[in-house]
């Protein structure tokens, strides 16, 4: 009985079940009602509402939806009803078409809530123009594109009143699950048998890093919606405990004790390292333990098993320490290294038993990034109006995109020729290597859906079974469409053969007309990218990198500063280490892009590669001394905590290491040669002074690094 009610509940809370309800039922309601009630042709644009709808939601708390869908449905009414009235006008339909996109892409610059509904305007607008010559009046077509939108809103809204906070509960979940494969990838850099493959480990555990850090922002959008309008709810401020406690555990475990490389060789024959490695493991299993007990709404049981796992452990250093030949030092970064895990334990062991967060702690914790002001969205937009903005550039790039491909629909009158603009729509993205990709996988899609498509349609001949496969294909191609982009665009190019078979269109005609607006859309959108103001990601590096070096900085000031005042989880230390975070995920993804360009050269990716996994062991040593803040220091080793960081901050500034950069790292070794390894209080300063070696260490590979991509990519 037990088991079954365990099963209901995953059910129950299963994203994927629930999403699917939502969209069967919203794809049920435009098809089967309009052909219940004799009015087949009408689910051509119900569907078509559903689709431009599902394609524009957001996550958000109540109120917040239903003004989002106040505002999505009145940008779709003027987007849908201002095709119609201008349509057979062709320079005022130009005119429209242009400053409309133009406008709409603009509306992006004041967050992901304005840009998603800009971007179903410009879709119905699209819609509208494909669907014109479906019905003898100017109005038919856009209500009822704009009532198949309010449909699957209205489904959307009561789905969130049955379970207002699912969403926040899947984007926490996310984040221990990342921060399991994180901390797997970090057990990786333990295993002594592989010191071969340190560099491909390394890289792999940056890589991690990224995907930990997207979700902890997304969790974080996503938990400040919900607290101002579920501010009385214990749940949802355990949830904001939660979400605290996983930042403090990605400190911890992204933080670095020591050299793995020289771990590694220095313990080939021990099994210390594996014993490391293990609690590591066992730590990402509790993890992902603790976010399926999140997911579904039940408490978290620690496993005893992690008591007997560090005593075994401690006694392993205990009986290393005792060797004649034992390393000082490398025995002091083992015990850093068991105290640090031991507060990971302790946060995982604790996590449903802590006082949560009050109100006040609530305030003083969260940033609202949310604009909220008329000055404030003024001031956005026109701090975006200038050709150095990528979303200004994009909106001109869209505006001329959509213009060309009016143009050739009016000069060729190809059949269904508005599937240019639709295709230019939806592959046209602000950078290069995004569109390349995209186009290559919605060809690949449109063609698998022809392919798949004209036999279906002799297949099933009959109005009922075509309803049914839009049903199924609509519900497909939102399953796909943020995982397999390919899959998506096939099954959206079957919903449209079904539904144009409905009205009694050749499925042979719609699939050419098909195949050739996507191959001119695809070709003016790539036209667009590589010539108009193409936004080549390799011109951004020195910018971002000069970001890199202010938010390690920062990050590294705020640390130096709390061992003089105390720790604390201040909005100001969250947001730098968050920053720190962010701008090496940002350089992440900007190499990454970097390698799809082809003005690249090889050495640069190489280069660029490099500095990331270097200032990602950066981070790894500022959160360490983040982590063990708390702890005091001597007043000299303060001053000289102090000299260090300054030293640092400013070589970060300059990006340039000066003469007494040697002087200054034999000063950081004499002094840590002369710590007594006996004083706890010692060990203390043992532990910040050895972090600022390994930051100057690394320091000027840097240097070096950064100057060499900024030359080449300027």
């Amino acid at each position: 009985m037990h088991s079954f009610i365990i099963s209901l509940r995953k059910v129950f809370y299963s994203s994927n079940l629930l999403f699917s309800i939502r969209m069967l039922v919203s794809l049920t309601g435009s098809t089967l009602v309009p052909w219940y009630l004799g009015s087949v042709s009408l689910v051509i644009p119900l569907t078509l509402g559903v689709v431009a709808a599902g394609l524009t939601e957001i996550d958000t708390r109540l109120l917040s939806r239903c003004i989002n869908i106040l505002l999505t449905l009145v940008c779709f009414a003027i987007a849908t009803f201002s095709v119609e009235l201008l349509f057979d006008f062709p320079l005022l339909f130009i005119v429209g078409l242009v400053s409309s996109t133009f406008m709409f892409i603009m509306l992006g610059s004041l967050g992901q809530r304005y840009g998603v509904i800009a971007f179903g305007s410009l879709l119905i607008a699209a819609y509208t123009m494909l669907g014109h010559n479906l019905f003898e009046d100017n109005y038919t077509l856009p209500c009822f594109l704009l009532l198949g939108a309010l449909w699957y809103n209205v489904v959307s809204l009561i789905e969130s009143i049955v379970q207002p906070i699912r969403t926040t509960q899947q984007t926490l979940t996310n984040c221990f699950i990342k921060l399991s494969l994180y901390l797997d990838a970090k057990a990786a850099m333990f295993d002594p048998d592989e010191s071969e493959g340190f560099k491909r480990q390394t890289l792999e555990l940056t890589e991690s890093n990224t995907q930990v850090i997207k979700v902890f922002n997304d969790a974080k959008r996503s938990l400040f919606n919900r607290l101002k309008g579920f501010r009385g709810q214990a749940y949802i401020r355990k949830m904001l405990s939660y979400y605290f406690v996983a930042q403090d555990i990605h400190e911890r475990a992204s933080s670095s004790h020591g050299d793995y490389q020289a771990l590694s060789e220095h313990f080939k024959h021990s099994d210390l390292l594996f014993r490391f490695a293990r609690i590591l493991n066992l730590q990402a299993k509790a993890c992902a333990k603790l976010a399926v007990s999140i997911k579904l709404n039940q408490t978290y049981h620690h496993d005893p098993l992690f008591a007997r796992y560090f005593t075994y452990l401690e006694e392993a250093i205990v009986q290393y320490r005792q060797q004649s030949n034992a390393n000082l030092l490398l025995i002091k970064s083992l015990q850093n290294l068991h105290q640090n895990l031991l507060a990971i334990d302790l946060l995982l062991a604790n996590i449903d038993t802590e006082q949560h967060l009050s109100k006040a702690q609530e305030d003083n914790q969260l940033i609202d990034e949310e604009l909220t002001r008329f000055h404030d969205i003024f001031a956005r937009i026109k701090q975006n109006l200038t050709l150095k903005s990528s979303l200004f550039r994009h909106a001109i790039r869209m505006s001329i995109v959509l213009f060309i491909g009016y143009m050739v629909i009016y000069f060729s009158h190809l059949s269904h020729g508005y599937w240019i603009i639709l295709t230019s729509l939806f592959v046209c993205q602000p950078n290069y290597s995004t569109t390349k990709y995209r186009l290559k996988l919605r060809v690949i899609g449109t063609v698998l859906g022809i392919v798949v498509g004209i036999p279906l349609t002799y297949l099933f001949p009959s109005v009922e079974a075509q309803l049914v496969l839009i049903i199924l294909t609509g519900w497909l191609f939102f399953l796909f469409k943020n995982s397999q982009y390919a899959y998506a665009t096939a099954f959206i190019t079957l919903l449209v053969f079904f539904s144009f078979s409905l009205i009694g269109e050749s499925s042979i005609s719609v699939a050419i007309s098909r195949i050739i607006a996507t191959l001119i859309g695809c070709f003016i959108a790539w036209l667009a990218v590589s010539f108009i103001w193409p936004d080549w990601k390799f011109r951004n590096l020195p910018k971002l990198l000069d970001r890199v070096c202010h938010d390690d900085s920062h990050y590294l000031a705020l640390i130096g500063s709390q061992y003089v005042s105390g720790k604390t989880n201040d909005p100001k230390y969250r947001v730098a280490r968050r920053a720190a975070h962010d701008s090496n995920a940002d350089l992440s993804s900007l190499i990454s892009l970097m390698t799809k360009e082809p003005h690249v050269k090889p050495d640069v990716i190489e280069q660029g590669f490099r500095l990331l996994t270097l200032n990602h062991m950066f981070i790894s040593y500022l959160s360490t001394l983040g982590a063990h803040r708390d702890k005091s220091i001597s007043t000299h080793t303060l001053e000289l905590f102090d000299d260090v960081s300054v030293y640092i901050i400013n070589i970060l500034s300059s990006q340039k290491i000066d003469g007494e950069y040697q002087a200054l790292k034999k000063v950081v070794t004499s002094y840590i040669e002369s710590l007594s390894f006996n004083d706890d209080q010692i060990n203390n300063d043992l532990l910040v002074m050895q972090q600022l070696a390994l930051i100057l260490d690394i320091l000027p590979e840097i240097m070096s690094l950064i100057g060499k991509l900024s030359n080449q990519t300027a």
